[in-house]
């Protein structure tokens, strides 16, 4: 007789893709990848990445502010199904899956499944545009704490929103909400000409980077097509002999009062 659909358990990996570039994966993630029976993929993982699986079956479960995205409920019973199919399962995530990844709900779901899971880290976007800007998040004398912070959009949790209060705030899927960020803290005493690091597409060919103040973020950031990371405090202050020829640098503050 054959075996039934549910005799088969797989492991499930729950694996960062990084901020977009296929050569920021861990070597690990790359090696399960190419492994990998079935992956289960945001929308922000980039085409080049899930070269790294050709062999795969390829399922997309992207989730993207604004617009028409998988319930996360169907993601979950996506990746038990799949566990019950194929012997390794995939789940592809941006950056970190343990960070702002929805990695709660889908171990939850797993471990009631009897599913086992394990989870390969990924480098998360904040990291990422401190290398691709060349801005530390940290520096001595002058910022010892950093908070990874994001603004919720369900009414029920408005009251989480609340800016933390470090030293270097790092504002994830921060372009929609940049305007009230920026309020919020002019309204606590940051002062107006706090330096401001927006990066936009962060690793990928078309990345954008824009330095401003907090004052100047409060007039918002204008249209953006791809995911805008925000990075605030005294530690974006430009270095003196700093240089930003690698990267199409603007700086809107003084665009806006040219």
């Amino acid at each position: 007789m054959p075996a039934s659909p549910h005799s088969v358990r797989g492991k499930v990996y729950l694996i960062g893709a990084g901020p977009g570039a296929q050569d920021l994966i861990t070597l690990r993630g790359a090696r399960l990848l190419a492994q990998a029976d079935v992956v289960l993929h945001d929308a922000l993982v980039t085409d080049e990445m899930l070269e790294l699986c050709p062999q795969a079956q390829k399922i997309l479960v992207g989730k993207r502010c604004g617009q028409l995205s998988t319930a996360q409920q169907f993601i979950n019973k996506q990746l038990v199904d799949n566990a019950h199919k194929f012997a390794l399962v995939v789940r592809l995530k941006g950056g970190d899956p343990m960070l702002f990844g929805r990695a709660d709900e889908e171990l939850r779901a797993l471990e009631e499944a009897g599913i086992e899971v394990e989870v390969v880290p990924g480098i998360t976007t904040a990291l990422a545009a401190a290398a691709a800007t060349r801005q530390p998040l940290t520096k001595r004398g002058v910022a010892r704490s950093v908070a990874f912070f994001t603004s919720s959009t369900a009414p029920e949790h408005s009251g989480q929103d609340a800016v933390p209060d470090t030293d270097t705030l790092v504002q994830y899927m921060g372009g929609r909400e940049a305007i009230a960020t920026a309020e919020r803290l002019l309204a606590q005493g940051r002062h107006a000409d706090t330096p401001v690091v927006v990066i936009e597409n962060c690793s990928r060919p078309d990345q954008r980077i824009m330095r401003l103040t907090l004052a100047t973020l409060a007039l918002g950031l204008g249209s953006k097509h791809g995911p805008v990371l925000v990075m605030l405090g005294e530690a974006m202050q430009a270095r003196a002999h700093q240089s930003f020829d690698s990267e199409p640098v603007q700086d809107e503050s003084q665009q806006r009062t040219a």
